[in-house]
């Protein structure tokens, strides 16, 4: 067991909150780590990857500490991996909820089990954007290929925090997992092997990073591992401006 089990409020205001739903108290090697995330916007409830099957008990009870269930109306996915989505027909059976995913899975959602698709809403690939009640917005940001071909992360307006999925994923070793990044310079070790051997290119991620600078967040939060605040948002962009990965080393991955 480590420290920050609990979920927390990583923003709140009298009408908005952005709340990380905690982890699992046994780090289980055997399975991957992931964030869950809930956005709470005038009692409109929104959940960004909410997680896959196996998390699904621990990150309904979560939730519903902070509201009602039926008060979720939004859940979006970054992308089509299980550890992300395969929850997807489980949490359309316990709320009203209409689910967000790039175009290109919709295809893929019977595969995780009976699911009512008529409530699901393709993304088109130039992104796109949720209403919430306060009249702010939730945008969803092109990330194409890093590392799914359909991919996208998530930039709340209110609370300048982006949903960044996979980008910025970081994986501990048992008793060493933090939720903020504090060093970023020893935080690197714990995700350069990924983004080297998962994202698609240097130029693809300069891309990434362009668009993100547009929105100028305060805090960059990704599906595993920790976050990224004021102190740290600007190292890992310029890290990942800089990082050569995929297709860029692909005689290394080859082994010629």
């Amino acid at each position: 067991m480590s420290a920050n089990v609990e979920a927390k409020a990583i923003y709140e205001d009298e009408n908005h909150r952005f709340i990380w739903l905690g982890w699992e108290e046994d780090e289980d090697e055997g399975l991957v780590q992931t964030n869950q995330y809930l956005i709470i916007n005038d009692g409109v409830g929104v959940l960004l990857d909410p997680g896959g099957a196996h998390v699904f008990p621990r990150v309904v009870a979560e939730t519903a500490r902070f509201i009602a269930l039926d008060r979720i109306r939004f859940i979006f996915y970054s992308h089509q991996d299980p550890d992300v989505s395969s929850g997807l027909p489980l949490w359309l059976a316990v709320t009203p909820a209409k689910v967000y995913i790039s175009k290109l899975w919709i295809r893929f959602v019977p595969h995780f089990g009976r699911a009512d698709i008529s409530r699901v809403e393709p993304i088109e690939d130039h992104g796109g954007s949720i209403d919430l009640p306060t009249g702010d917005r939730l945008e969803f940001i092109p990330a194409h290929y890093l590392h799914s071909v359909g991919n996208f992360s998530v930039y709340d307006q209110r609370s300048g925090i982006l949903f960044s999925g996979d980008i910025g994923a970081s994986a501990f070793p048992p008793g060493k997992r933090y939720l903020f990044v504090e060093d970023f310079d020893s935080h690197v070790k714990f995700m350069e092997g990924f983004h080297r051997r998962y994202m698609k290119s240097n130029r693809i991620l300069r891309k990434w990073v362009q668009l993100v600078r547009e929105k100028r967040p305060k805090i960059i939060a990704p599906q595993h591992g920790a976050i990224f605040d004021e102190r740290t948002v600007e190292r890992f962009l310029s890290w990942l401006e800089s990082l050569k990965c995929g297709e860029d080393l692909i005689d290394q991955i080859y082994g010629r």
